[in-house]
């Protein structure tokens, strides 16, 4: 089986990806010089952004998984020696330590007098979708804790120095935000930061009230 890898890449990949591109790409991989070709995609599984890395076939193993390495290692040393089609399911580690399971189907790569000159096909990346979402999901989480921890600290703060519940001294946040037109986070963290300045509450309540009512002035002020 052959195809002309550049009149089909691009519909081959969005049909595979359902929509998704990313999740799919091709390689070309030339055996006289060991030279390896990306497309966009592919870099991007592999955690880099477009243009910015030359695949080696060090690089390439480098990126399997240690209980796949051997496997792909053997799957490159047998297509050089036999230039066969080849097809391998095995798992890539990227940049940033993310495991992605890739399926990588290979046909020869003939020059215009038939000669077999290397390999080209395409990386399909069949990770879990469920791993995705989660993985995403824990992201998020975390973003939300950390966005979250100044507002509690400050609402901590207000109830001490004001003598206040949790709801009053969030609603007092919320009504300072939109009121100054500064979003909540960074709002909540400036507050926390000058009211740490201060030191105790009973020796300095008027300090305190300053602060409260100019943080917003401060916000992004390095």
């Amino acid at each position: 089986m052959t195809w002309d890898l550049d009149g089909q890449s691009a519909a081959v990949e969005q049909a595979l990806a359902g929509g998704s591109p990313q999740r799919v790409g091709w390689f070309r991989f030339y055996f006289a010089d060991q030279r390896w070709e990306w497309s966009d995609q592919v870099q991007q599984m592999h955690g880099y952004e477009p243009g910015t890395v030359t695949p080696t076939t060090e690089l390439v193993l480098s990126h399997k998984h240690p209980d796949d390495r051997d496997q792909v290692a053997a799957a490159i040393a047998d297509i050089l020696d036999n230039r066969k089609a080849f097809s391998t399911r095995h798992r890539i580690i990227d940049t940033g330590g993310d495991i992605h399971h890739v399926v990588v189907v290979g046909d020869q790569l003939c020059d215009e007098h038939g000669t077999v000159i290397g390999s080209h096909g395409f990386y399909v990346d069949v990770s879990p979708q469920e791993q995705v979402r989660e993985d995403m999901v824990t992201a998020k989480l975390a973003e939300i804790t950390q966005n979250r921890a100044g507002i509690e600290q400050a609402k901590g703060m207000l109830m001490l120095v004001y003598g206040i519940d949790g709801e009053s001294a969030f609603n007092l946040l919320k009504w300072l935000s939109q009121e100054s037109n500064v979003k909540l986070r960074p709002l909540a963290e400036q507050i926390v930061d000058d009211f740490r300045t201060v030191g105790k509450p009973f020796d300095a309540q008027s300090a305190f009230d300053q602060l409260l009512l100019t943080a917003h002035l401060r916000v992004g002020v390095p």
